[in-house]
């Protein structure tokens, strides 16, 4: 059978499942049906190694089975064996095998094979399942030969493939790792801590924080990951993924965040330690009337505009923050640090107190979109010498781009995050601004209004002109982004996917 695999052969190996499907279906499936096949795999496959190996200890079938079972409950009848002898409607054999593990695991398999149409044999024809189930059965994933952290390695590789093939719909589940662990690096997720993304796609940002939890050193098993994902097939990824990074401790669920949040307890939002999330960003299609009678209080900034929901999912994260440990990063578009539309509310945010840092970032950071990047940071208490205070930082420079993808190198990383931690000013990188100046220019975030570049030039002195010039345009709901011009934010109606608009039906 298989040997221990490389990172390189693993990842060969998973795509070449992916490729088998080519021409059969569009490449945006892809993941529905190769993610499901290779969790069956490798569940399938540690359960034989649990048990074989009890079985060699002790040369009892029956405490070999429960042996193997601690693990993850496989019924007879539901293994990757199973069901790679059945020779005709080999997607029912596959679909009665994930449900019967679901019923078995119902607190951490619940739901997490998904629901690809694995029975139309015009689409998946039995030939066709049979060639990805023995392309599959060619390597053997236990824990042996595939550690979690390698094959955890490989399904975030896969993930990052299949939003290549994907196109503009990949944003709705792959965020840029580098930019995850920049905002993991700088929230210091600790153990025993709780950890929430409300719009988590596969759960490339709660992984990034288990992964910080163990740089560290400390117990990564302590920590609780929760979740919550619009898209069922995309919770699902999620759940794997986790599974399959060797997380015990997590809770994805499926909703719709804004109109119907997954966390609540005691008539009240549940409160988290951490908070990271890459919202749907600007979308149109979302039950603005609700929000202005949330029955959760997340309207405590105000009511968003129907044209952008991004201060909806902001106060949600705000909301959800543990009132002494939250704190949070927030993806955003640069509009939001500017929009005329929505003045009142970050008013309102300064006024609060909880907006710590403002991080510009340069563009191509969004998936498959040239829109330059923000990251807000929130605390609900503030450490001494940063209450009323916000530190920006201009870190549009600080993008490496290959192949046509942007990303932060290592050094780039660490400047950022040095940065944050010192809280001091950086002549043309960072400064500390007071929240009474903020205030006296109407709440704006622009970078441009509180960070003098040290390489300014003409193009840089328009742009930041250019801000209050088309200021307003917005009052007729035209869209414009950028920490250093409102001009350039038009990008944002032009490029924004029209995918994510639907979150808030």
């Amino acid at each position: 059978m298989s040997d221990r695999l490389s990172q390189q052969q693993l990842e060969s190996y998973l795509w070449g499942g992916a490729t088998l499907l080519r021409g059969l279906v569009d490449a945006s499936d892809y993941k529905q049906y190769i993610f499901p096949l290779l969790f069956f795999k490798r569940l399938s496959d540690i359960w034989n190694e649990d048990y074989q190996k009890a079985f060699e200890e002790t040369e009892d079938e029956g405490y070999a089975t429960d042996t193997a079972n601690d693990r993850f409950v496989i019924p007879d009848g539901a293994r990757w064996e199973d069901v790679r002898s059945v020779a005709t409607n080999v997607g029912q054999a596959l679909v009665d095998a994930f449900r019967s593990i679901e019923t078995a695991n119902p607190e951490r398999l619940r739901g997490v094979f998904g629901n690809a149409p694995w029975t139309d044999k015009q689409q998946m024809p039995d030939e066709t399942i049979k060639n990805l189930i023995e392309h599959f059965s060619s390597q053997k994933l236990s824990l042996a030969l595939v550690p979690e952290d390698e094959l955890g390695n490989g399904y975030e590789y896969l993930i990052k493939q299949f939003a290549d093939d994907s196109g503009h719909t990949a944003q709705e589940f792959y965020t840029n790792r580098t930019l995850v662990h920049l905002m993991a690096q700088m929230l210091e997720p600790k153990a025993g801590e709780t950890i929430y993304d409300p719009t988590c796609g596969t759960g490339g940002m709660l992984i990034s924080c288990l992964a910080e939890v163990k740089r560290k050193g400390e117990d990564h098993r302590t920590i609780g990951l929760f979740g919550q994902e619009l898209i069922n097939m995309t919770a699902s990824i999620a759940r794997m993924n986790l599974v399959l990074h060797g997380v015990d401790d997590f809770d994805v669920r499926s909703g719709n965040t804004l109109h119907q949040p997954s966390y609540i307890e005691a008539d009240e939002m549940k409160t988290f330690d951490v908070v990271l999330a890459n919202p749907p960003y600007s979308i149109k299609k979302w039950n603005r009337e609700s929000w202005q009678s949330d029955p959760w209080g997340r309207n405590f900034l105000g009511t968003p505009p129907q044209g952008r929901a991004d201060y909806a999912f902001f106060q949600h994260i705000l909301k959800s923050m543990d009132p002494k440990t939250g704190r949070c990063a927030i993806l955003f578009p640069h509009g939001v640090l500017f929009r005329n539309e929505e003045a009142e509310m970050r008013t309102k945010l300064i006024k609060s107190d909880l907006l710590e840092c403002v991080l510009g970032l340069g563009g191509g950071l969004f998936y498959n979109s040239p829109m330059k990047a923000c990251v807000v940071f929130c605390r609900t208490s503030k450490r001494d010498g940063r209450r009323g205070k916000v530190l920006f930082i201009d870190a549009v420079d600080e993008v490496a781009q290959e192949r046509s993808q942007s990303f932060l190198r290592p050094e780039h990383q660490e400047k950022i995050s040095n940065a944050y931690k010192a809280f001091s000013d950086e002549e043309g990188f960072a400064r500390v601004v007071d929240n009474k100046e903020i205030l006296a220019l109407d709440g704006s975030l622009s970078l441009a209004r509180y960070i003098q570049r040290l390489s300014s030039t003409v193009e840089d002195y328009e742009h930041t002109n250019l801000e209050s010039t088309w200021a307003g345009f917005e009052e007729e709901g035209k869209s414009f982004w950028s920490d250093m011009d409102a001009l350039t934010c038009m990008l944002d109606s032009i490029i924004i996917k029209e995918d994510s608009s639907d979150e808030g039906l």
